[in-house]
């Protein structure tokens, strides 16, 4: 063989080999986001310290209501005003009880290489949660089981930009409501090893998420560091229920954060005011984040919200408006201004298929939420019709438009850029760079290509079988899905978990629980 020969044949081997290698899938998750890019602040210094002051007049002269008799009298001890289930506060005690909320949160995966962070530059994305029905993989709109769960839980541990497992992505009808949350919880840590919410839809069942962290991890690791994230939703306007604040004191005191999440409703349960509605919401997650603190001080806490405007001819919901992002931007002024990490929400859509709608809705608010310097984004994947479904199409897109959105803010590479001006002088007027060593070297990282829209010609999409967006995301699903590998967990914690389940189902009452066959 000719020494030409023998350099074609390795040279072809290798060319193989690398193609080979960049065809294999990557379930990898990519590690926190640190954003390197500008963020958007419509405000100036007078207009965040107006919003500031417009939200301590509530917090002093209206109050909030705490309809919880714990709650009411940990503020009386504090010296707050209390009269009935009103509290009123001075804004100093705002402002010092806040103080002492850690601005940075590290969470440990029970995977190491899967731990995150947030806060400053550091954001991370969170997949949808609580939606009663779902679209399958056959694009089917049905009632969730335990099954279908468990199908997102695989897809959020494979698809590298989301970050968590988050908890119920959808509701498991054929679960005993009363039992359901135990179900959610081992599901979310038995199927991933990245990060996950615990359920809060009550104090115990917050204690039992608890408790099986605490086999998971043990108790000195969350003494020192957070393995979950709770969600507490205010009651807007200005009222924190017994449900949600029980479960914050079972969060925070075994020192895991919760989101402090007013409900927005923009026009039905606010002002029909973007400055007002972020006034009333930056006061109800205030006197959240500064509970947290008369809970355990020092405890990891998160400023939240949903953002929604309300459509004044039918009253439903709206996503992707233009004054959801004004309201971002301003948040996230507002976070910073009291430097507390904070929480969003992510491609919302309001359709009813995974359509152009969706797709629009869910593009403005991904930039809406990066723009604005989020650092816990959830709702990422998944989110449709207002959150009454969650479509496996829409997960698979919605991820890959994270991983987008991922790499816009990163910001911009400038470490080979001395190489790549070199190249312009290599190649000159008239050539092209698809061969050039810079380009051979940098072409896969340089630009993203989405796998899941297609860029070909139309001939080639015609011969291809003319599948648009939503075929193509569910045999991506089909596909993941058929090279899932289960992460390992220890079996002495496994079985730890499943006895401790076992216990508590014979010890929570479900007679009064929905149990629908299917």
């Amino acid at each position: 063989m000719s020494p030409r020969a023998s350099r074609s044949r390795r040279s072809s081997g290798g060319r193989s080999a690398r193609r080979a290698e960049r065809m294999k899938p990557n379930f990898k998750m990519l590690p926190t986001l640190k954003r390197n890019f500008p963020l958007c602040e419509p405000m100036d210094q007078a207009q965040v310290e107006a919003i500031d002051n417009a939200s301590m007049a509530i917090l002093e002269d209206v109050g909030v209501m705490f309809r919880d008799p714990t709650a009411l009298e940990d503020w009386r001890q504090a010296g707050a005003r209390v009269d009935g289930e009103i509290v009123k506060f001075d804004r100093g005690m705002i402002r010092e009880l806040i103080k002492s909320i850690p601005a940075t949160i590290h969470y440990h995966a029970r995977n190491p290489n899967n731990s995150v962070d947030i806060g400053g530059n550091n954001s991370i994305f969170v997949p949808m949660t609580g939606a009663p029905f779902l679209r399958d993989l056959d694009d089917k709109r049905r009632l969730p089981t335990l099954d279908d769960l468990a199908t997102f839980h695989k897809l959020s541990h494979m698809l590298p930009a989301l970050h968590s497992s988050a908890h119920h992505i959808v509701e498991p009808m054929d679960m005993v409501v009363a039992h359901r949350h135990l179900h959610i919880t081992y599901s979310s840590i038995k199927y991933s090893d990245k990060t996950f919410m615990g359920m809060t839809t009550s104090p115990k069942n917050a204690e039992d998420v608890m408790d099986m962290c605490e086999i998971l991890f043990g108790a000195d690791t969350m003494e020192q560091q957070a393995v979950v994230t709770g969600n507490c939703n205010a009651n807007s306007p200005l009222v924190w229920d017994e449900t949600m604040l029980g479960a914050m004191r079972a969060f925070n005191r075994r020192n895991q954060p919760v989101l402090c999440s007013p409900f927005v409703l923009g026009g039905a349960n606010t002002p029909a005011s973007v400055p007002a509605t972020v006034a009333q919401t930056n006061a109800e997650a205030l006197s959240a984040l500064a509970y947290t603190q008369l809970i355990r001080k020092g405890c990891p806490a998160i400023y939240g919200h949903y953002l929604a405007t309300v459509n004044m001819q039918t009253g439903s919901p709206m996503a992707g408006t233009p004054e959801i992002s004004l309201m971002n931007f301003m948040i996230g002024q507002m976070a910073r201004y009291y430097d507390v990490p904070w929480r969003t929400s992510n491609t919302l859509g309001g359709a009813k298929t995974f359509d152009a709608q969706a797709g629009y809705e869910s593009a403005t608010t991904l930039a809406a939420t990066l723009h604005s310097g989020a650092h816990y984004i959830w709702h990422s994947a998944g989110w449709n019709e207002a959150g009454m479904h969650c479509s496996i199409a829409k997960f698979i897109v919605d991820a890959e438009q994270c991983a987008m959105g991922y790499r816009m803010a990163e910001g911009i590479r400038w470490g080979d850029f001395d190489e790549a001006l070199a190249a312009i002088g290599d190649i000159g007027p008239e050539g092209h760079f698809l061969g050039h060593p810079h380009t051979q070297a940098n072409f896969q990282t340089a630009f993203f290509m989405p796998e899941m829209f297609d860029n070909n010609s139309i001939e080639q999409w015609e011969a291809d079988g003319s599948e648009e967006i939503t075929e193509r995301a569910l045999k991506r699903a089909r596909k993941m899905l058929s090279e899932y590998e289960e992460p390992e967990l220890d079996p002495a914690i496994d079985e730890a978990l499943l006895d401790y389940m076992a216990r508590r189902k014979t010890e929570i009452p479900a007679e009064d629980a929905l149990n629908q066959e299917f």
